[in-house]
């Protein structure tokens, strides 16, 4: 019987996640049964939300479970089908994860066209991450021409797309990264404004002082902490602060106390709003329609960081917790 391999969880992380805490495993090809189809993968996606699904809690989405695949976003192509709406070639996305074949009923999945853009921009500027991107910036931060945009784990997959939307609606734009090269990239190929690289500046607050010297009107946090303290102070009235996520936070089992100035939040009225991009899957459509045609002319620009074979899937999220990619951190595997 013909075999494939998945990554599954081992161990519980403490802290930074160890390659131990994970397991490569092989098991059977599976078999469809009527209504589902199999897909090959050919690329996983590795994001910094799967840290919160390693503790054992459900929250907003069921928690990993011990020896079980990892789950997530993959694309690949449909090598067997027992479902009518779904054709031997076709290239889908679903949420098929950490294992080289994955058996789906078309709930978790969705067709895309392999000849428009590359597979992998699908896990990236023209998937979740990239939705997430255009949701947050312009359904919460609603930027307008001449504001101030600041934008945390700016090199990243949702930072980068941020960047590029604000200046496209007329902002100026300023992203935070934890290294000179990523802050070189913002300022270059990306075409930020100025970028601050937090560990090397000294005072975050006054270094975003400097870069914003007519305030802060809309932040999109990616890490929390210290960061956040920092774009509270420097933030203008009426400021736009979306929240997507805490990446400072996930690795630690007690988490740091909340920011020491949110009464900024009353002084300034600022709007400071959550949200998980799965709420809104209606728009979908808008933002593929939207953002697609720019990335297919090259007017949207994305980076990938890409790690091959999927017993390196662990290594590749242990280093996209440490900041070590730029743009969509991506597995690929082989096509026979």
């Amino acid at each position: 019987m013909a075999t494939h391999r998945q990554i599954v969880l081992a161990a519980k992380p403490a802290g930074m996640p160890k390659e131990s805490d994970f397991e490569l495993v092989e098991n059977p090809i599976p078999t469809p049964k009527p209504g589902e189809f199999v897909v090959r993968n050919e690329y996983l996606s590795v994001d910094p939300y799967m840290r919160g699904r390693m503790r054992g809690v459900d929250t907003y989405t069921p928690a990993f479970r011990m020896r079980e695949p990892m789950a997530g976003g993959a694309v690949g192509r449909v090598v067997e089908s027992r479902h009518p709406e779904y054709a031997v070639g076709d290239v889908v996305v679903t949420m098929q994860g950490w294992r080289e074949y994955g058996v789906s009923d078309g709930g978790d999945a969705r067709k895309v066209d392999a000849l428009v853009v590359p597979l992998s921009a699908y896990l990236g500027v023209l998937g979740m991450p990239g939705f997430t991107a255009w949701y947050g910036l312009h359904r919460i931060g609603e930027p307008k021409r001449g504001e101030t945009l600041v934008v945390s784990a700016a090199a990243g997959a949702v930072g980068s797309l941020v960047g590029q939307l604000g200046k496209r609606a007329g902002c100026r734009v300023v992203g935070t990264v934890g290294s000179a090269a990523k802050a070189d990239h913002l300022t270059g190929a990306l075409g930020f404004d100025a970028a601050i690289d937090y560990r090397a500046c000294g005072d975050l607050t006054a270094a975003l002082r400097d870069a914003c010297p007519g305030g802060i009107d809309i932040y999109f946090e990616n890490v929390g902490g210290a960061m956040l303290e920092a774009v509270l102070t420097c933030a203008n009235v009426g400021a736009r602060i979306a929240v997507c996520g805490m990446v400072s936070q996930y690795n630690l089992d007690v988490p740091d106390p909340g920011p020491r100035n949110l009464f900024e939040l009353i002084t300034k009225r600022i709007l400071m709003q959550g949200f998980l991009i799965r709420d809104h899957g209606n728009l979908l459509p808008e933002f593929v329609g939207e953002v697609g045609p720019l990335v297919g002319e090259g007017a949207i620009r994305y980076r990938e960081t890409i790690v091959d074979g999927i017993e390196n899937a662990p290594r590749a999220f242990i280093e996209l917790l440490s900041g070590g990619n730029v743009g969509k951190m991506l597995v690929r595997l082989p096509v026979a």
